[in-house]
């Protein structure tokens, strides 16, 4: 008998082996240590890194090369093997327009230092790296993009000042701390009631998105709004079908600019009509598994459908779904 689907495995950006235990982040001393033989992803002003050739791990440079002591802005990511990771903004000599490893997204491409050193955005390297570049790569782009929005103290506006190694800020003004955001999003695979696993998948592109490029459905969780409740209305706005079974896949994060996404499986009518809504959805069709697994055996590209890149737990969830 059929058994319900699956993960295809672990979603790429949800792998990680650094220690990120909070009582290292207010330990001075230790920290002090951990910088001085430490390691440091470097960022640009696009959230890009520098990697190794063949992209599957990070070109982390030496802390001590940057300074004796850690500078305020440095983010402390974690240990491992008693060696300190941090990450710091860096604004490098690049050239643009390099390709990019992985294709799939369409609007993110590399750059090159002067030497030939390749710079790529966690989109299109994250599914590449290693375990452990891919969870220090995912942590730094998420503390920073919560840093570049929490400069000024909610409450009262004063600046902000970064605390506990970039994991925290206190309000200069009214001494207020705040720490890192995470906006909960679910992200869900329909299929329809043939079967355990359905026959069809459904599929959707949003008008921003490079032509032929499909997925499954997603959206934010709003305010008193339960995981299932957030499943049921996503999906009922964005195209007109009331689903059942929803049922929980697993989770990834997803740090643009400071998402967590939240998979879950759910059944639709065989056949129900699909009503893209306006502005948001262009298109939205059901697809068969046959040409499902033919895309994804094809490198994630037939003529008509192209599928979100590795990096991304959607296409993990499309994978299982084809494998059932």
């Amino acid at each position: 008998m059929s058994t319900p689907f699956a993960l295809s495995g672990l979603p790429t950006l949800s792998r990680s082996t650094v220690d990120r235990e909070e009582v290292l982040r207010t330990d001075l001393p230790r920290l002090a240590t951990l910088w001085t033989n430490g390691r440091v992803l470097l960022l640009d002003d696009r959230g890009r890194t520098p990697v190794l050739p063949g992209a599957t791990a990070l070109a982390l440079r030496p802390a001590a090369a940057v300074g004796p002591e850690a500078p305020p802005e440095a983010l402390f990511l974690g240990e491992h093997g008693g060696v300190g990771h941090w990450a710091l903004r860096h604004a490098a000599d690049l050239r643009e327009g390099v390709a990019s490893p992985d294709s799939a997204w369409g609007r993110w491409s590399g750059a090159e230092t002067p030497d030939g050193e390749q710079w790529h955005d966690l989109r299109t390297v994250g599914a590449l790296l290693d375990d452990m570049s891919a969870g220090l790569y995912t942590t730094a782009v998420a503390l920073a993009s919560w840093h570049a929005a929490a400069g000024f103290c909610a409450r009262c506006g004063s600046v902000t000042a970064r605390i506990n190694a970039g994991w925290a800020t206190r309000c200069t003004g009214c001494g207020r701390e705040e720490y890192p955001r995470t906006d909960p999003a679910v992200i869900c695979l329909v299929h329809d009631d043939v079967g355990v696993n359905g026959e069809h998948v459904l599929l959707a592109r949003q008008p921003v998105w490079p032509a032929q490029r499909y997925s499954v459905l997603a959206g934010f969780v709003e305010a008193g709004e339960s995981l299932e409740a957030c499943v049921r209305r996503e999906i009922g706005e964005e195209v007109g079908v009331e689903v059942s079974g929803i049922r929980y896949l697993g989770s990834q994060p997803w740090p643009f600019p400071r998402s967590v996404m939240i998979g879950f499986a759910a059944v639709a009518p065989a056949g129900a009509t699909l009503t893209p809504a306006d502005g948001e959805i262009e298109e939205a069709h059901w697809v068969s598994r046959e040409r499902l697994r033919a895309a994804i055996a094809a490198g994630g590209e037939l003529p008509g459908l192209r599928l979100p890149g590795p990096t991304s737990i959607a296409r993990m969830m499309l994978e299982g779904w084809a494998d059932a």
